[in-house]
């Protein structure tokens, strides 16, 4: 059985990237943490070749969330989730940093929720 703690200043970290997943040793769904600069935004990209179901959650700042070319607003405490096919990006186009988590994990992972949850 491993437990791992790790604050965020701990974690390693590559550019504006928080590597949560690599400094747990998550090996059953992905997790990261990314730091848009004002004015920056995250690679636009897709998760079709890996099969990946991604939820975005805004910690902090007013960043846009920007799916298949579509932009809404995604202040701080918004959740956005996305099946593989779609194109997704994180701008910022605010005066402040924003702190955005982004989880994934396969479609076809077998994951079964519990009946209460």
């Amino acid at each position: 059985m491993s437990i791992t703690f790790a604050h965020r200043d701990e974690c390693e970290r590559t550019g504006d990237w928080t590597l949560v997943r690599r400094t747990l040793g998550l090996r059953a769904f992905g997790m990261n943490l990314v730091e848009v600069s004002p004015g920056g935004q995250i690679p636009e990209h897709d998760e079709t070749g890996r099969d990946q179901e991604e939820v975005f959650y805004v910690l902090s700042g007013n960043p846009t969330m920007v799916v298949d070319g579509d932009e809404r607003a995604a202040p701080a405490g918004t959740f956005v989730r996305l099946d593989p096919q779609h194109s997704r990006t994180v701008r910022n186009h605010s005066d402040e940093p924003a702190s955005v988590l982004i989880m994934s994990a396969p479609c076809s992972s077998g994951y079964v929720p519990m009946e209460w949850a």
